[in-house]
């Protein structure tokens, strides 16, 4: 997998007055980063927080879905909601609620499994037990 980030107005200016605005190519996906116009953008599309907070929402939704799937639990529908409290996140500490609505003919004992296996996605695992090591380079464009 490839992200490629370029500056927005030089991809989409139709949607991108904001100068911080980034286009967004995952493999064949095309997406449009900005910040919030308090931050100085205008708000073109979803801030790097929002990507990072919608991971981990995602990831809990299709972990518990493809469990349901292959254990056979009649799982029809899940709504995930991440509540983000970035208040003390100057002071290392960067809150998400993650909370999920499944629909379907569930019994408490099916709702239990499905409440451990959401705990236990990639994402969740990721931001939470491993550490990340970031290599950066700048490099001059021609």
């Amino acid at each position: 997998m490839s992200i490629e980030l370029s500056l927005a107005r030089h991809v989409v200016p139709a949607q991108a007055a904001s100068a911080l605005a980034q286009s967004v190519k995952i493999d064949m996906h095309q997406l449009l980063a900005d910040v919030s116009v308090a931050e100085g953008g205008n708000d073109a599309g979803p801030s790097p927080h929002d990507f990072y907070d919608t991971a981990l929402a995602s990831c809990k939704a299709l972990t518990v879905m493809w469990y349901a799937r292959k254990a056979g639990i009649p799982v029809d529908d899940i709504h995930t909601v991440v509540t983000r409290d970035s208040s003390k996140e100057r002071d290392g500490i960067y809150r998400l609620s993650a909370k999920l609505q499944i629909k379907g003919e569930l019994t408490d004992a099916q709702m239990q499994k499905l409440q451990a296996v959401a705990e236990k996605c990639p994402v969740h695992k990721l931001m939470t037990a491993v550490t990340t090591e970031i290599e950066t380079q700048v490099e001059r464009l021609a």
